[in-house]
């Protein structure tokens, strides 16, 4: 048998198949007359789940742990991005409206706090994944008691034996026919909100493309539009909207096979489950990588940043104007009336006739605000709208993302080197 274990002839095996509908027996047929002297006993005891479901569980264990550092590898590039960018003040934007500033590298800590998100939940799923062991036509090991005569405790040896040897230190105390199709509603759960992710993540770097803020990685010889030579469109920030978009509605089908297995189980849980993981798996696969493709490139354009400051900065700095105006001795409501006239009038200039925001110069020509005019330098300073941006940051990636990080050093430095 072990000579022969990856001698397979898929073709007779799928010629078997056609003969009997069935995928296990097919290839167990197919054993048998590999190994005429095993053939008496192959699968005695056993049930397809017992090889189809013990299977799947190595499966999902050996690809949480194909995409978990795939995260980490994203998440190692976002932190140096962060870290390059923490300080430089960005608009924020509220409801999709110009909202108080924050910063380029502390937006992508928002990215980076969901990832880790992620990380926990991939590495939950890892940790609590078990093998299903052998446990029989409905889960009882009656079989398996019956082929020791009786005795229970050969019966737990081998199911423990069988768990060791398929890499697992436990397996499900209880089982039907299947292991409980729950663990494929957490595993495919965490996938699809990793899709989500990815999904908010890339859509923000569209939106920034389009103010031309930010852009993914662009190849001199990269075409982006047959028609419109001079496009460059966010191509892989869409790919992975897209792909991102399959996987989360790839819950929906984990929810309803758990929630329609009638009493030990029904097999119609194995079509859509034989879709649903492997394309969930590919989907979340193909966005990671693509995703730690655009995060090894990202472009900012902090000149662009500058310019969109500077048309919304003048209407976030009317309450510190008022104050400094109190400070040196103004009225704060004859104040805040003056600055209300003036954006009103500034607020005009842009919308219905397309011109730059000019509340600056008419804060300046106005008598009014003549005690303070010699503040307004310091008052306009974007860097003083950005809080603890900087420093968030900081202590962000010391106290939540290193330490994650140091799980995967290993891999990450083999990444650095290949």
């Amino acid at each position: 048998m072990e000579s022969h274990i990856n001698d397979i002839d898929f073709v007779a095996a799928a010629a078997e198949e056609r003969v009997t509908r069935h995928d296990v027996m097919a290839n167990l047929h197919l054993f048998a007359k590999q190994c005429p002297e095993a053939a008496p006993i192959i699968h005695l005891g056993a049930t397809s789940s017992y090889v189809g479901d013990n299977t799947y569980l190595i499966v999902l264990r050996d690809a949480l742990r194909l995409l978990l550092p795939r995260v980490a590898s994203v998440v190692e590039q976002l932190k140096q991005f962060a870290q390059t960018y923490k300080a430089l003040p960005t608009l924020g934007f509220t409801h999709l409206q110009p909202a108080q500033l924050t910063t380029v590298g502390k937006r992508a800590c928002l990215w980076m706090q969901d990832l880790l998100m992620d990380e926990r939940a991939l590495s939950r799923c890892l940790e609590d994944l078990r093998c299903r062991g052998v446990k029989g036509t409905t889960g009882t090991q009656a079989s398996f008691l019956q082929l020791f005569n009786g005795d229970g405790k050969k019966v737990k040896q081998l199911d423990a034996l069988v768990t060791e040897l398929a890499g697992f230190t436990k397996s499900y105390a209880v089982t039907s026919q299947s292991y409980s199709r729950k663990v494929d509603v957490e595993v495919i759960g965490a996938l699809a909100s990793l899709g989500t992710t990815i999904h908010k993540m890339c859509s923000d770097l569209r939106i920034l493309t389009f103010h031309k803020e930010m852009e993914e990685p662009y190849e001199t010889t990269q075409i982006a539009s047959s028609a419109m030579p001079y496009k460059r469109n966010p191509q892989r920030s869409e790919r992975c909207c897209g792909l991102a978009r399959h996987l989360i509605t790839l819950f929906s089908n984990a929810a309803n096979t758990q929630a329609t297995q009638w009493l030990e189980r029904t097999l119609d849980d194995s079509p859509s489950r034989r879709l649903t993981l492997s394309e969930a798996f590919l989907a979340a696969d193909g966005s990671l990588i693509t995703l730690l493709s655009i995060t090894q490139g990202l472009i900012v354009y902090p000149k662009v940043i500058e310019c969109h400051i500077a048309q919304e900065l003048p209407f976030m700095s009317t309450e510190n104007i008022i104050i400094a105006m109190v400070k040196a001795g103004g009225d704060r409501q004859v104040c805040h009336e003056k600055i209300r006239m003036l954006s009103q009038e500034a607020g005009a200039q842009v919308k219905q006739h397309g011109k730059q925001n000019d509340l600056i110069e008419r804060v300046r020509n106005d008598p009014y605000f003549a005690p303070i005019l010699n503040q307004l330098g310091d008052i306009l300073d974007a860097r003083t709208f950005t809080g603890r941006a900087s420093e968030q940051v900081v202590e962000f990636i010391a106290e939540e993302v290193q330490p994650v990080l140091a799980r995967y050093s290993a891999h990450l430095q083999s990444e650095k080197y290949n």
